[in-house]
C-alpha cells in the first residue's frame, strides 16, 4: 500500500511539473511572440502561378514595392511609423502599373494585416514562425509561390547567400526588440538559445494550424 501511495504521490508531481513547464513555455513563446509580432513589419508578394513568368513578375513587382517603401521608412524608427506613411492606393497604383508595364493585365489586391508566416533566415538573423503584421500583395489569381521579407527593419535588399545582415539593420532590431528576443533571433551557436528558438517555432506552428483549421 505505501508502494502504491508513493507512486501516486509521484505520478501526480510529475503531472504538476510537466504542467509547470508547459505553461511557463507557452507564456515564454506569448512574450516573444508579442514583441517581435509588435517590432517586425513584413512584405508578403503573392505570384498569379507557379509559371517562370509568373514569379519573375513577382519579382519586378516586389523590387518596385520595396523600393517605394523603402524611402518612406527611410528615417521611420518603428513599424508604426512606416505604416502610418503607406498609402495603400500608392502601393496598389505601383504594382498595376508595373504589372502593365512588363505586358499583363492582372489585377492586383493589396492590405496590411497581421498574417501567419513560417520560419524565415534572413542572413545570420532568423525570425520564427508565427503571426506578423505585414503588407499582402495578391498577384492574379494569387496561386503562385510566395516572397516573405522584412520591411521593418529594412531587410528585403540583404545578401542571404552572404550570411550577414548590415550593422544598420542589426541596430534597428537592437532599437526595437529586448535583449532576450534580439539574442533568441540572432544566436545561432548557444545550444540553449537554439533549443529556445526550436520551442517557439514549434508552438507558433500549432497555432497557425489550429487557426487554419477553425
Amino acid at each position: 500500500m505505501n508502494n502504491f501511495k508513493k507512486l501516486k504521490y509521484f505520478s501526480i508531481l510529475s503531472i504538476l511539473i510537466f504542467l509547470f513547464i508547459l505553461i511557463s513555455a507557452i507564456s515564454y513563446v506569448n512574450a516573444v511572440s508579442d514583441n517581435l509580432s509588435e517590432s517586425v513589419f513584413r512584405l508578403h508578394v503573392i505570384a498569379n502561378s507557379d509559371s517562370k513568368e509568373d514569379q519573375d513578375l513577382k519579382y519586378i513587382v516586389r523590387d518596385k514595392i520595396i523600393e517605394h517603401v523603402n524611402e518612406l521608412g527611410k528615417n521611420a524608427k518603428s513599424k508604426e511609423e512606416l505604416i502610418k506613411n503607406i498609402n495603400l492606393d500608392e502601393i496598389n497604383e505601383i504594382a498595376k502599373k508595373t504589372i502593365i508595364e512588363n505586358g499583363y493585365d492582372y489585377d492586383v489586391s493589396v492590405e496590411i494585416g497581421n498574417f501567419s508566416f513560417p520560419t524565415k533566415t534572413y542572413g545570420d538573423i532568423s525570425l520564427p514562425a508565427g503571426f506578423y503584421d505585414a503588407l499582402r500583395v495578391k498577384i492574379g489569381k494569387a496561386e503562385g509561390q510566395n516572397w516573405w521579407c522584412v520591411m521593418f527593419p529594412p531587410l528585403c535588399f540583404v545578401d542571404i547567400s552572404s550570411g550577414i545582415v548590415p550593422t544598420e539593420s542589426k541596430e534597428n532590431l537592437k532599437e526595437n526588440l529586448d535583449s532576450e528576443e534580439y539574442t533568441l533571433i540572432s544566436d545561432n551557436e548557444s545550444e540553449d538559445i537554439k533549443l529556445k528558438f526550436k520551442i517557439v517555432e514549434m508552438l507558433q506552428n500549432i497555432g497557425i494550424a489550429i487557426s487554419s483549421n477553425k
